[in-house]
């Protein structure tokens, strides 16, 4: 397998800041998130005294963006990182499509994740409860299960599923008309908390409680805490020191999981001094090892 340098999660000014920083230093990157920058960027109606754009819409910020990470040549993989797991030296990253990806060190730069978990959500986390269809659906062989999606691209691990799954409830969180297959049953309804005993045994919704064998929540981002088994907050915010450091040695965090306030100027200042906390690691390890 594989293994790069500095594996970045995340695409907005601190991702994008870290991955600009590393390949300055020469360092192997790999980039995940959304080759359009991030959504939260992209949809900013004005940007005000950004250092050197005075104002800017945040189309075009992404758009320079986008730009910069080009002259750099590097690339953005377009697939949601599920799992970070630290080897000791080296890290494992288990990617929505069931692949992973080895990295000597980790960058997180996710941005919030505003939704708050459902009741039920950690108890059975890995007991029923699983944030990757492709990771997990063989588990699932002619059992029931319900999909919460968060967005459009959920769609295609509802179908997915529906092909292992004997049952498959789709409780979209969006507003648009979900395009499934016929077998999938669509339920409009506001789901309230899972329930069980050692396992997951069903969902309430505000209309009616479904005995399921699990449930898939698809969100546009998982928060850091289940994304990486052992990371410390504080609060609901990743615990960093100055260098961005968090408490797993070649784990670093930046930009809004670190805490307020929440501004695209901080975000890129951390974004650059945890790239340079990373490459700092690297070298380190390098040295040691000879």
């Amino acid at each position: 397998m594989n293994r790069v340098d500095i594996a970045i999660i995340g695409t907005g000014p601190a991702g994008v800041s870290a991955a600009i920083t590393a390949a300055v230093r020469k360092k192997s990157v790999i980039l995940y998130g959304e080759k359009t920058i991030s959504e939260k960027v992209r949809k900013a109606h004005m940007i005000l005294n950004y250092p050197g754009l005075p104002q800017i819409s945040g189309k075009d910020l992404a758009g320079r963006l986008a730009e910069h990470l080009q002259v750099m040549d590097v690339g953005i993989t377009e697939m949601k990182v599920t799992m970070v797991y630290a080897m000791g030296d080296y890290f494992v990253l288990q990617t929505s499509d069931g692949q992973m990806q080895e990295a000597s060190s980790v960058i997180l730069a996710t941005g919030m994740v505003q939704a708050r978990p459902l009741p039920g959500e950690d108890e059975f986390l890995g007991r029923g409860v699983s944030y990757c269809v492709t990771c997990d659906a063989m588990f699932y062989q002619d059992k029931t299960a319900a999909v919460i999606g968060y967005n459009r691209q959920a769609e295609e691990e509802a179908d997915f599923l529906a092909d292992v799954a004997d049952k498959v409830y789709y409780i979209p969180m969006y507003k648009e008309e979900p395009v499934l297959k016929e077998k999938i049953e669509i339920l409009r309804e506001k789901p309230l908390m899972m329930f069980g005993e050692m396992q997951i045994e069903g969902l309430k919704t505000e209309n009616q409680v479904l005995p399921l064998d699990g449930v898939f929540l698809l969100r546009d981002a998982i928060a850091p805490g289940k994304l990486v088994p052992g990371l410390e907050m504080d609060g609901n915010h990743v615990k960093v020191s100055l260098k961005m450091e968090t408490n797993l040695p070649g784990l670093f965090a930046c930009g809004d999981i670190t805490g307020t306030p929440y501004q695209y100027i901080r975000a890129a200042g951390q974004g650059n001094v945890a790239a340079l906390s990373a490459v700092s690691y690297l070298d380190r390890k390098k040295r040691e090892a000879e």
